[in-house]
């Protein structure tokens, strides 16, 4: 599948609505108790719609998303979160995408994430390179003691709670503002990682971020693995200094198990 054809074009059509409600969009349902769990229309809409162009491209491939469901246990599917941080998108903050990755027989094979303000797609293809647009992207070279980590966990868990005070006395750390931006940040290296431990979210929410890591030159695995399945969200993503930082010798805060 030519996936630049196919895919890019679909988002930008679906950015080009999100733009118009940006900032101004109505929240039509809360779904928990906290801030972020809220659905707009727009939600929907952009589920709907890539739902449908997708489906017409490529009859074989179920889709997956966040609003509507749908299969996620044939040999190839679609994952969609078709606004991911839509608290930042009603507020008009600049911290959200549309997150869509296709699996095959168990592995993410295709990821975008498209930050539709700047109308920039964060892409990787397996084997092939992570790229923003027609540009390639890398992760960064910093050391841990040099870096920026954004963090999702619960924690009043005391494990989760003691690997942060490890975390915090070693680097920067930062508390989760949207999965897919800081997948997207870390992917071109302006954020050296990003861990999920005991995390709140569902596949939609992280699906698409290792696959763009890895392809962009890092490290993307499920915490005391060394590999990565999209069912499991402890996930590393980060560069691989860093990553032999966090898993290996004495300090090792995530070893491999």
């Amino acid at each position: 599948m030519d996936y630049q054809k196919i895919v890019f074009p679909v988002l930008r059509e679906a950015g080009e609505e999100l733009r118009k409600g940006f900032g101004k969009a109505e929240i039509i349902q809360e779904k928990g108790d906290l801030a972020v769990d809220v659905v707009t229309a727009l939600d929907r809409k952009t589920e709907e719609f890539l739902a449908t162009k997708l489906r017409a491209a490529d009859p074989s491939a179920d889709f997956y998303g966040e609003e509507n469901g749908g299969h996620e246990d044939g040999e190839r599917f679609w994952v969609c979160d078709p606004i991911d941080g839509t608290a930042h998108f009603i507020r008009g903050l600049p911290f959200c995408t549309t997150m869509l990755c296709l699996i095959e027989n168990g592995q993410v094979v295709f990821s975008a994430i498209y930050d539709f303000v700047k109308d920039d797609i964060y892409w990787a293809e397996k084997g092939k390179g992570a790229w923003r647009n027609d540009d390639p992207i890398h992760v960064s070279k910093r050391t841990l003691q040099q870096a920026y980590l954004s963090f999702e966990t619960h924690e009043d868990n005391p494990q989760d709670a003691e690997k942060l005070h490890a975390l915090r006395k070693r680097c920067i750390l930062v508390n989760t503002i949207s999965a897919g931006f800081e997948y997207a940040m870390v992917a071109c290296g302006k954020l050296e990682g990003r861990i999920t431990f005991d995390p709140y979210g569902k596949v939609w929410d992280y699906a698409s971020g290792p696959l763009l890591v890895e392809e962009a030159g890092g490290v993307a695995v499920n915490i005391g693995k060394e590999s990565y399945d999209y069912r499991n969200f402890d996930v590393i993503a980060t560069n691989p200094v860093i990553y032999k930082e966090l898993t290996e010798g004495e300090h090792a805060i995530f070893p491999i198990r």
